[in-house]
């Protein structure tokens, strides 16, 4: 057992085994005066004179420091001791995120800078390490008030309020040095699944110091620990693609597709070798899962699923933003399926990714969205669309994510109803999102205000059953609804029979901690909520036109109870009593 903060493998679908976690104490600084730079504190020969744990933003309690005030410049610094085993190796420096610019020196020497609050990013610094000790600095730039940054719910003024909460500044998800091969490794793997052909597309990229003539890609699959795929292939570039045909399946497919319900798993071992010899080896997994919109219905491996999701924004009491522990990762997923949940909308926040991990392990589906900004400028296009396109990235493995969620209720362009650009932009981020990943569904704007989308997701807090009924009665009632006195669709851009969803309703305020705060609507007692949840859920159960709905939401989050769980994750009523409302019992 270690006491070291968030000691799991932080890239879980994509392992080695050489590797080296660095959360735990740093020594840390506010630099309100801007003096770090002018003072050459990336040197690293300044003592900090404070103490935080990473990977926990001072914001939060667990990162020692707690503090709400604003700070936009911090810098981190601590000693590095590369192991005896990274020797002769190309060592690979990683940050899961920090919030929101970052430059990185190793003894004095800048290694990285990145832009972008949510999305990882690593530098090789092999060249600037020494004998002995080495020093590293990061050095993390908030704009604590720019609405036009990717922020999601971190509020921009002093104190949370309504839907806003704490903000996060500076690292806030693992960092962790990696070994790798000096001759050539694997950078990625990009998985893409085809149930209908019964194979999965791999397309390798590589990474090597020089151009090698027998450069080959070995790949083993197996299935529940059986080996059902052993091949090696030939890469003349540093990008090539193989289709690999899987025949394990029945005559259904059900004996190896991932669905919640059997969350079907192959591992993968990956194994890169120059001149006939190993030089990396990457273990990794795929679900063979196809998503997929027919005849206006929408399906999960060629069959209509209903889906019963619920909003889940990952703030968590102690660590705001980020989880305190694998097992409260876990233990969210679980309490969500509990539930009788298949689904979590990941509402604001690229999450964790060993949520998604759990998500495929277990089985539930996945939203991805973005963190929005909520002002339309130049410099915001600019900032979104590249950290949107890295986030997209990052995930195009998992099986879990069957949706992606560039933009919600107009935050970031506010006057979408009438301002081309603001059109323009959101329909260019749902192209871009099909050019890199053509496989999924798109939400273009998840609530209202939808221009070019895959899905029609509505977000309707009415709480009247009579209400709720009438109005997902037909689809040319849902269609010409104003549940939030906003048009549903951008005017010019019709609904083309997409699947009808609710993806936000409920909200149902139930105090039941000691944390004040409201809801959109509220409950007296455990009965009382019991016949509210049954009120607006049923509706949505029994309608002919709606194909799944999104409830918000699954905590209380700071000032707002609106949960199913406490803020601290306790059922405000048994979660067998919630999953028998979500199974029409």
């Amino acid at each position: 057992m270690t006491n070291q903060p968030r000691a799991d493998y932080p890239r879980p679908q994509f392992v080695r085994d050489s590797w080296m976690n660095l959360n735990g104490e740093w020594e840390f600084e506010f630099d309100d005066d801007r003096v770090g730079s002018k003072e050459k504190w990336h040197l690293g020969n300044k003592a900090l004179s404070k103490r935080i744990q990473v990977p926990f933003a001072f914001q939060s309690k667990l990162s020692g420091i707690g503090s709400n005030d604003f700070h936009d410049v911090v810098w981190y610094r601590r000693d590095l001791a590369i192991p005896d085993s990274f020797a002769n190796k190309r060592i690979l420096l990683h940050f899961g995120a920090v919030d929101y610019e970052a430059s990185v020196w190793v003894n004095g020497t800048l290694v990285a800078t990145h832009e972008g609050g949510h999305t990882p990013f690593h530098a090789d610094i092999t060249d600037a390490l020494q004998s002995g000790t080495n020093k590293l600095v990061v050095k993390a730039v908030d704009y604590s008030t720019d609405v036009t940054l990717p922020r999601g719910k971190q509020y921009w003024l002093s104190d949370s309020a309504s839907i806003f909460y704490t903000r996060t500044t500076g690292i806030w998800q693992t960092v962790w040095m990696e070994a790798v091969s000096a001759d050539a490794f694997l950078d990625k793997v990009r998985i893409t699944p085809d149930i209908d052909n019964k194979q999965v597309e791999l397309q390798f990229f590589i990474e090597a110091a020089k151009a090698h003539e027998k450069q080959q890609v070995k790949v083993e699959i197996s299935f529940k620990g059986n080996l059902v795929s052993e091949d090696t292939y030939l890469l003349k570039d540093s990008v090539g693609t193989r289709a690999v045909r899987l025949n394990d399946f029945n005559d259904h497919g059900l004996g190896g597709w991932w669905t919640p319900e059997r969350p079907n798993l192959y591992d993968v071992k990956f194994t890169l070798l120059v001149d006939e010899q190993p030089v990396d080896q990457v273990t990794s997994y795929f679900g063979m899962r196809k998503v997929s919109i027919e005849n206006g219905k929408l399906c999960l491996n060629n069959r209509p699923y209903f889906l019963k999701m619920v909003l889940d924004q990952g703030y968590f009491p102690d660590g705001n933003l980020t989880p305190p522990s694998d097992e409260a990762i876990k233990q969210d997923v679980e309490l969500t399926k509990a539930m009788g949940f298949n689904g979590a909308r990941k509402h604001q926040k690229l999450e964790d990714p060993r949520f998604l991990y759990w998500c495929d392990q277990l089985g539930l589906v996945v939203w991805s969205e973005a963190a929005n900004a909520y002002e339309y400028t130049e410099k915001y296009v600019e900032r979104f669309t590249k950290e949107w396109q890295a986030s997209v990235d990052r995930d195009y493995n998992h099986p879990s994510i069957i949706a992606w969620v560039p933009l919600n209720e107009s935050w970031g362009v506010p006057n979408i109803q009438i301002d081309k650009r603001q059109q323009q932009h959101a329909l260019t981020m749902y192209h871009l999102t099909k050019s890199i990943d053509s496989m999924r569904p798109v939400i273009s704007n998840d609530g209202w205000e939808l221009v070019k989308t895959d899905l029609f997701a509505i977000h309707d807090y009415e709480w009247r059953e009579e209400v709720l009924t009438e109005r997902y009665s037909t689809k040319e009632k849902a269609v010409h609804a104003m549940p939030a006195n906003r048009r549903l669709f951008v005017e010019g851009f019709p609904y083309e029979n997409q699947p009808i969803l609710v993806t936000e309703f409920g909200g149902i305020a139930y105090k039941k901690s000691e944390w004040e705060g409201w809801g959109y609507s509220g409950a007296e007692n455990d009965e009382d909520y019991e016949q509210k949840l049954r009120a607006v859920i049923r509706p949505l159960l029994n309608s002919g036109v709606v194909q799944g709905y999104c409830y918000t939401q699954l905590t209380d989050v700071e000032q707002e109870i609106n949960g199913l769980l406490t803020y601290d994750r306790k059922p405000k009523i048994p979660v067998e009593l919630i999953k028998a409302i979500n199974d029409r019992k």
